[in-house]
């Protein structure tokens, strides 16, 4: 294998593994870069109902089409003449968009927490990431919400 098919090879597997790192978790204590300085209403609220639920990341392309292109860069570059490149490419699109897709795929456990406001008497309900023993059926707690995420801490 030659050093320049092992360089490329190696900077395939790092962007390919690196956009799965590129999933949002929200936790009570996280925030992402893009909520920093920004205002949030906050209510207050009684635990209704807490369940364990499976947060699945939402099925993007990047992850995949990132893959397929760069493993078909990586495999053009396999064998000597225009059909074993052309080949090359054609296989490593397909096992790089394979692999991009698998990476950002995965799933983890989260919470599906009930509240019933305190202020306007509504139930709503959060889901974020934590465990089942995070909060329970009764718990006074603060829901802070930007309009686009909602969390729910003690």
């Amino acid at each position: 294998m030659s050093s320049k098919l092992l360089i490329q090879s190696a900077a395939l597997a790092a962007i390919v593994f690196s956009v799965g790192g590129c999933a949002t978790h929200t936790t009570p204590n996280t925030f992402n870069r893009s909520e920093v300085g920004r205002a949030q209403s906050v209510e207050w609220g009684v635990v209704q109902n807490v369940r364990q639920v499976t947060i699945q990341n939402d099925q993007r392309t990047v992850g995949t089409a990132t893959g397929a292109v760069l493993g078909g860069i990586a495999g053009s570059t396999l064998g000597s003449g225009s059909r074993a490149n052309a080949a090359g490419a054609v296989a490593g699109a397909v096992a790089g968009g394979a692999a991009g897709n698998a990476v950002t795929r995965n799933a983890r456990t989260g919470l599906e927490v009930t509240v019933q406001l305190e202020q306007s008497g509504r139930t709503i309900s959060v889901v974020q990431d934590g465990s089942a023993n995070d909060f329970r059926v009764g718990d006074r707690v603060q829901v802070s919400s930007d309009g686009v995420t909602t969390r729910v801490s003690r």
